[in-house]
């Protein structure tokens, strides 16, 4: 049974992370869905649903008016045009941890993103992780800074395509995965082959990470 007949009534969603989302079914498209909670819209990756269902009008009162939206409404809607058209903007998404990177996507590649954020500056994302994104007010800005205190900066080195290509560009580096969630995270980036990864972590050991398992990767 096609989740179309959702759309424009309100529901409950379940993602990975054990997160929930209650709000009205905006959109949906061939791999995203569009949520409107009263407040923020929420792109959500179809990849992450777990569970869907519908709640009562009454139950949730705290929907407003629905604003205006990211994607043009002749668009056809999926992920990757979602994210092209929120290059740019100051958003929020959530990777992993229980933290939001908050910021702009200034890359998207075949299978990940380059968020630039003030705190953790360029962080490669993979878009098999990324849950879910949000956009701000255009007339916000990440912690209230002004343009000229965050400008937004591009790495100066070109990307290529793939995920795994592109972090062997930084063996022998120190590096983060995941936001350094645990310490065995952090260390220097020895070696990627394989889709396997190897950190020697602070105390000489090393670590390895399956790369399909990493969802993010910065440069502190």
């Amino acid at each position: 049974m096609s989740i179309n007949r959702y759309i424009n009534k309100i529901v409950e969603v379940d993602i990975s992370g054990k997160t929930k989302f209650i709000g009205r079914l905006v959109d949906l498209g061939l791999d995203v869905m569009i949520l409107y909670n009263g407040h923020d819209y929420l792109y959500i990756p179809l990849l992450h649903m777990h569970r869907l269902r519908e709640v009562s009008e009454e139950d949730y009162t705290v929907l407003r008016e629905i604003e205006e939206n990211l994607i043009e409404e002749s668009q056809r809607i999926s992920y990757r045009n979602i994210l092209q058209q929120a290059k740019g903007k100051f958003i929020e998404i959530y990777v992993t941890g229980g933290k939001s990177l908050h910021g702009y996507i200034t890359s998207v590649l075949n299978d990940y993103l380059v968020f630039y954020s003030p705190v953790y500056k360029n962080v490669f994302v993979s878009l098999h992780h990324l849950k879910w994104l949000t956009p701000y007010s255009n007339e916000l800005t990440p912690y209230s800074l002004s343009d000229k205190e965050l400008p937004v900066r591009p790495a100066s080195a070109p990307f290529v395509r793939n995920f795994e290509e592109q972090l062997k560009k930084y063996e022998n580096q120190l590096v983060v995965l995941d936001l350094g969630d645990q310490s065995e995270k952090i260390g220097v980036l020895k070696e990627v082959s394989n889709n396997i990864v190897e950190l020697i972590t602070a105390n000489g050991e090393s670590m390895y990470w399956k790369l399909a398992h990493v969802k993010s990767v910065h440069l502190p």
